[in-house]
């Protein structure tokens, strides 16, 4: 026995370097995801469209990320995350400045539905950080302790966003305004390139485009719909037939992937215990965490002439997202200690209540500034507990080589809630089935307390769902070395949830 005691080695040298370099691409991510809010009532102005229409903008992007998402978690598995994260801060960027120089609602909508890429870059890092911790005996803590920071530098870049935008509305000019995002994006594709190091994905095969197909096509199907009603109203059998054929082309969807070998969506991890309710939970958390956004600036931003609404100015509304925001930064820090004293799926369930907590709220108290603060404090608070401890989740109960994939369809069923959840929100703010909205662009209070009921309703069965989750299935020592004994590997061969 030695006389001196050594300190011992760290579990994965290099590793929080790593993590400081994704920061930066997370602060970038934040910038993105906290600037437009405060000044989305600028926007409309600026290119002559009401607040309601606004939400399609949201609406064309999450639905374009839903897409993507798994195309490139794919192909990060197959030619390394890190060279996808360069893709699509490259196609986010190109989106940005497309914004900044946009004349018209259709150009800006064609920037705003490319900017969507960056959805990918939380998987994508939660994926690396994954693979490096993958021998350190500590694989799933160290990946969750890690997905909280960055989270944290996520939130903090929506605050540094919110304030800049803010402050900035009133004194320069909408070109200038909107080109700062884009060179924060630029700046992180360079960050990206010298920071992180280039690994080869694990897996093999190519990408499955018949499923990118397939998926497009549901997802046109029913966003077609949802079009439709906005333009023609809820009694329109064209938008309810869109619909209703697009949820009808899931069976065939599902059944073309379940069929291939290495499918774009694989139905059959997603369909494990372990895994679903982590994605169902992720298309619920989206509703409110995508699809609400753009409802709370506007309602912010409504004068109470109106009968409801804030009265806030650009400023203000930064501040309340700022403050907002600190919530989620706190709810992602504690992350690590509450699935220590709750465990991981207890984590995860505590989230979605305040999430449902803080919408509720919004129903009864919505009439002051103060009221805002509280509910958007106790929601913030769950969001920040989901936005770090989904990722990561999926990543647990996936194979090493699917991990790309798993973090990314947290961020692809995320998209896709939201995106639902936007143009739901679009139909409900317009009040009306036509394109002429309420009178002088404003919506009905009835239009925000839906989105408000339809958010806390999303979370709590959210809650509901993760009960069905495995209670040890996201835990470093859950699982042995019999994979088939434990029934995540089946007798009959195919694919199981968790590698050994």
């Amino acid at each position: 026995m030695s006389s001196t005691a050594q300190k011992p080695a760290p579990l994965v040298p290099g590793l929080w370097a790593i993590v400081g370099f994704l920061v930066c691409v997370e602060l970038a991510s934040g910038v993105l995801q906290g600037y437009y809010t405060p000044i989305f009532t600028d926007i409309a102005d600026h290119l002559g469209i009401q607040d309601a229409d606004v939400n399609w903008f949201e609406a064309a992007q999450l639905i374009v990320s839903a897409l993507v998402v798994p195309l490139l978690a794919r192909l990060g598995d197959i030619i390394g995350h890190r060279n996808v994260l360069l893709i699509s801060t490259a196609v986010t960027a190109f989106g940005s400045w497309i914004l900044a120089f946009s004349p018209s609602f259709t150009t800006f909508l064609i920037g705003w539905a490319l900017q969507g890429a960056y959805v990918v870059w939380l998987p994508l890092e939660v994926a690396i950080i994954h693979r490096r911790t993958a021998d350190s005996g500590a694989q799933t803590r160290l990946t969750r302790k890690a997905a909280a920071f960055l989270v944290a530098a996520l939130e903090l870049g929506v605050i540094v966003g919110a304030l800049t935008s803010g402050a900035l509305v009133e004194s320069t000019s909408m070109t200038f305004l909107l080109a700062l995002p884009a060179i924060v994006v630029t700046a992180c594709f360079f960050v990206i390139w010298f920071g992180i190091e280039d690994v080869r994905g694990e897996s093999t095969g190519g990408i499955d485009y018949a499923g990118l197909a397939a998926i497009t096509a549901v997802l046109g199907l029913v966003m077609g719909g949802l079009i439709a009603i906005r333009l023609q109203g809820a009694d329109s059998l064209l938008a309810w037939g869109l619909i209703i054929a697009g949820l009808v082309a899931l069976v065939p969807f599902g059944r073309l992937e379940a069929a291939q070998a290495e499918p774009l969506v694989d139905v059959r991890l997603l369909g494990q215990p372990a895994q679903w309710p982590i994605q169902f939970t992720a298309f619920l958390f989206g509703m409110s965490v995508l699809g609400a956004q753009i409802p709370l600036s506007t309602f912010a931003r409504t004068d109470p002439e109106v009968g409801y609404g804030l009265g806030a100015d650009a400023g203000f509304v930064s501040t309340l997202i700022g403050l907002y925001v600190v919530s989620l930064v706190v709810g992602a820090l504690t992350l690590p200690l509450l699935a220590r004293l709750a465990g991981a799926r207890g984590a995860l369930i505590i989230g979605c209540l305040f999430v449902a907590l803080g919408y509720a709220l919004w129903l009864p108290l919505h009439d002051t500034t103060g009221q805002a603060l509280i509910n958007m404090a106790v929601a913030g608070l769950g969001s920040g507990v989901l936005v770090a401890a989904l990722p990561a989740a999926a990543a647990a109960a996936a194979p090493s080589d699917r991990t790309g994939f798993a973090t990314g369809m947290t961020n692809a069923t995320k998209t896709v809630g939201g995106a639902i959840a936007s143009a739901v929100f679009a139909i409900a703010l317009a009040a009306t089935g036509s394109i002429d909205g309420p009178a002088e662009g404003h919506a009905p209070l009835s239009g925000y307390l839906t989105v408000w009921g339809v958010c806390a309703g999303a979370a709590l069965v959210a809650a509901i769902a993760l009960l069905l989750l495995p209670k040890d299935a996201l835990d470093d020592t859950a699982v042995s070395d019999d994979p088939v004994a434990d029934g995540l590997v089946p007798e009959d061969g195919t694919q199981g949830v968790l590698p050994r």
